[in-house]
């Protein structure tokens, strides 16, 4: 098979894990790969052949040297093999004021902002990128819309791994339906991580006729990520999206409260999740449960991306261009149709498929 050409925006952690799974599984058998096999293509047919930071300690380097640079602490697994140099990307509001102490800000991406979306689309036409990923923090609404669009211009296929509702906006999948492109997203599920497991026990709890009468999920990390979390007023639409994934296919739950909760610096890239609910049983009798959840967060989601970057590959090479539902349901928070993921996972090996075996969408 062909190699897929992918794009980066952003090399924080979830970068490193991707590109350090990309290495790995070179040598690997596919355990810990949610689908071993999309369409021909292995997690190892995954090329990076540009990315996109602010971070003027990676700004200028090969991604093999930007991916340890701090402040990145992502769980090691494996090396990176990758020369591309990473561009300077775009500024807008992709960091809270109060992270600048991380690390000083490229210059040049001051100019390139000032000039708009010009030189991303030069750099991914000539990487001959193919599908590029956002990887953006939370809260960048304008510089994830950026990039969108200089997808669109640069005719680039479109993942939105972070909590903004582009994707599932049907303004901007008419655009990349138009344009001969495929998005996917909103707002990566983690493989087995905080959303999954708590909508999964809500709809189990459900589904055996019981009554949830209260639950919380409160989350905590020490990566960059929950820092920039600590701006409260970015979190709008991750609380929104997270909120949403876990009440979608249940009825109306009283009091909820689901999102981050605080920023731990020694955990690094570790991420602690506490889930609580409470609720009614047979002949109303009270039932409660505790649960708590600790994962390596960036290879969590980087597994997941790994399925939406082959799934995409998919789309275009069967020409079904606009927003690919099956993906997005299957590996996103907010896909523009929820559905319980076992009912999501069948729906994606239906659609993986090979044409002459099940009709495709």
């Amino acid at each position: 098979m062909s190699k897929i050409k992918v794009a980066l925006i952003g090399v924080g952690n979830c970068a490193s894990a991707l590109l350090q799974g990309v290495d790995y599984y070179k040598d690997q058998d596919p355990q810990g790969v949610m689908t071993a096999d999309i369409g021909g293509y292995s997690p190892a047919d995954i090329e990076v052949v540009t990315a996109f930071d602010i971070n003027a300690n990676k700004v200028g380097l090969p991604i093999e040297e930007a991916v340890w640079q701090k402040p990145n602490n992502a769980y090691t697994f494996s090396t990176v093999s990758n020369t591309a140099i990473v561009q300077p990307g775009i500024v807008l509001d992709s960091m809270a004021d109060y992270q600048f102490h991380n690390f000083p800000v490229k210059e040049e991406t001051v100019e390139d902002l000032k000039r708009g979306v010009g030189p991303i689309v030069k750099a991914l036409v000539e990487t001959g990128a193919e599908i590029a990923v956002c990887y953006l923090p939370v809260g960048s609404y304008e510089a994830s819309r950026a990039y969108a669009k200089a997808c669109l211009n640069a005719k680039v296929s479109f993942i939105n791994a972070m909590p903004e509702f582009i994707t599932t906006d049907k303004m901007w999948q008419e655009q990349f339906e138009i344009n001969g492109l495929v998005c996917a997203g909103d707002d990566v599920k983690s493989q087995v991580g905080a959303t999954v497991v708590h909508r999964t026990l809500a709809h189990l709890i459900e589904m055996r006729g019981q009554k949830i009468n209260n639950t919380y999920q409160l989350n905590f990390g020490g990566n960059t990520d929950f820092e920039n979390m600590l701006d409260r007023s970015r979190l709008v639409n991750k609380e929104k999206s997270k909120t949403q994934s876990v009440t979608s296919l249940l009825d109306q739950i009283p009091h909820m409260k689901v999102g981050p909760s605080d920023f731990v610096s020694y955990l690094d890239d570790k991420k602690i999740c506490y889930i609580n609910i409470q609720g009614e049983q047979f002949g109303g009798a009270p039932f409660s449960i505790e649960l708590k959840l600790e994962v390596e967060d960036s290879p969590n989601s980087a597994g997941v991306i790994c399925d939406a970057i082959r799934g995409v590959k998919l789309a275009l090479d069967r020409h079904q261009y606009g927003y690919c539902d099956a993906v997005s349901s299957w590996c996103f928070k907010s896909p523009s149709i929820q559905m319980p993921d076992l009912e999501a996972k069948q729906q994606f090996d239906r659609w993986i498929k090979p044409a002459n075996q099940v009709g495709v969408r």
